[in-house]
């Protein structure tokens, strides 16, 4: 475990401080688009925060194969090598389309391409658990055809949650660390090495995602852009294949062994934890090609009706909205954890419910205003107070305020004169100078 968290550690210390650097990078190479249609902030944002957490993926793997335990892991397996691979392909061309905007077919061949890569070196999918039948061995085509179309959906699926300042960077962190405990546990209680890989994997995910998060909360300085976000879900995707289709519990138990190891960790379990780590950008996705198809548009043509957008239409602000999405992930990703440890427990149904209907009360909290009593507003944030009733002056005064001193009708006013600022200059615009960022509302 030491290992393990020596990883996390430098892996997280090199994203978190390569990623100021590269945020000035990004200013002067122009990666900083204008603002679109669909997009929530408000100021121009830098993007290739990928660049950081590509190489403190390299750090991570790096210091790992110098590390006594974990130096087996590249001894015995491809896997590592497989993964560094696939990502360097999916990074170079997601930096492309930070800078350029490329084609969105394109970027779905490189996609494929950077999952072919892992296949053609061994990170594959060769058997799956399935119910009431149990190990099903896959032809090459099958585990082929398999993990392409895991690592595609999986990156994809977090490319379209990257709506928000931390929240695709949140969600994966908080899936790697489920993913991370399920695939520990598989490894060390039950001696089967072939978990490793993916434990490793985990591991160095959340790093990346925990050394990013600080420059990317909310309001963020800098953006992962695609190089980013499909570099974290191709990691995602590599970890669960891995454990998916590597791990066979009935080639490396016997007798009853085997039937302790299905009765802790049923065999449906490998296959079912992936789908809960990524169950919200899945769903999220899948209702983006639904309702983009139902329109008569591309399925790759972007709008404002994700999962995330619509907690803002709802009335949610920014931050609670992020923290809503990091609710429900932890919620199914744990909830399938527990569920693995003791699948024959009433608490963790009893418990997964309960924490349900808090997230459904979290949803549906601005439909309704609660005010708190007079003796309990100076304990409690300002849209819970009583609105107080101001003099005619004071109300005067705040309505200049609300309106921008715009006069009422029939009044005149001298035009004002601004001089036209252009965008880059020190000071303004906030995430477009490289200097301090103003911290307005986004």
């Amino acid at each position: 475990m030491r290992e393990y968290l020596l990883t996390l550690c430098v892996t997280a210390a090199v994203t978190y401080l390569l990623t100021g650097p590269v945020r000035k990078f990004a200013i002067a190479a122009g990666a900083m688009p204008e603002i679109r249609a669909r997009d929530v902030h408000r100021e121009p944002t830098p993007r290739l925060g990928g660049i950081a957490m590509f190489f403190g993926l390299c750090a991570g793997l790096l210091v790992a194969s110098h590390l006594t335990n974990l130096n087996q892991v590249f001894e015995k397996s491809n896997e590592p090598r497989a993964l560094l691979s696939g990502a360097a392909v999916i990074w170079l061309i997601g930096v492309l389309d930070d800078k350029f905007e490329i084609d969105a077919l394109i970027k779905l061949g490189a996609q494929m391409i950077a999952a072919g890569v892992m296949v053609m070196q061994g990170l594959t999918i060769l058997w799956l658990p399935i119910p009431t039948v149990g190990t099903v061995a896959l032809t090459q085509w099958q585990g082929t055809l398999l993990t392409v179309a895991l690592v595609v959906i999986t990156i994809n699926a977090v490319n379209f949650v990257d709506g928000l300042d931390g929240l695709a960077a949140g969600m994966v962190c908080i899936a790697a660390a489920a993913f991370f405990m399920y695939a520990y546990r598989i490894w060390y209680s039950y001696g089967i090495e072939a978990a490793a890989p993916a434990t490793l994997f985990a591991a160095i995910l959340m790093g990346m995602c925990v050394g990013f998060l600080p420059h990317n909360m909310h309001p963020a300085r800098i953006f992962m852009g695609d190089s980013g976000s499909m570099l974290i879900g191709l990691v995602l995707a590599a970890g669960a294949i891995s454990i998916t289709g590597q791990v066979d519990p009935d080639n490396l138990f016997g007798g009853s062994e085997r039937s302790t190891v299905h009765g802790m960790v049923p065999i449906y379990i490998p296959l079912l934890m992936p789908l809960t780590i990524i169950a919200i950008p899945a769903a999220d996705l899948i209702l983006a090609i639904v309702r983009r198809t139902w329109r008569g548009q591309s399925p790759f043509a972007a709008d404002r009706g994700h999962l995330h957008h619509r907690l803002l239409e709802v009335g949610h602000s920014h931050s609670r909205a992020v923290l809503i999405m990091y609710f429900w992930s932890a919620l199914i990703a744990f909830g399938a954890l527990a569920y693995s440890v003791n699948s024959a427990s009433m608490w963790i149904v009893l418990g997964v419910v309960f924490l349900s209907a808090i997230g459904l009360l979290l949803l549906l909290l601005p439909r309704f205003t609660p005010r708190a009593p007079r003796w309990a507003e100076s304990f409690v944030p300002p849209r819970y107070r009583r609105r107080k009733v101001l003099p005619e002056a004071e109300q005067a005064v705040a309505t200049e305020d609300a309106t921008g001193g715009v006069p009422a009708e029939g009044q005149e006013q001298e035009p004002e004169h601004r001089t036209p600022v252009a965008v880059g200059v020190s000071g303004v615009n906030g995430a477009t100078a490289v200097g301090p960022r103003s911290r307005t509302a986004r």
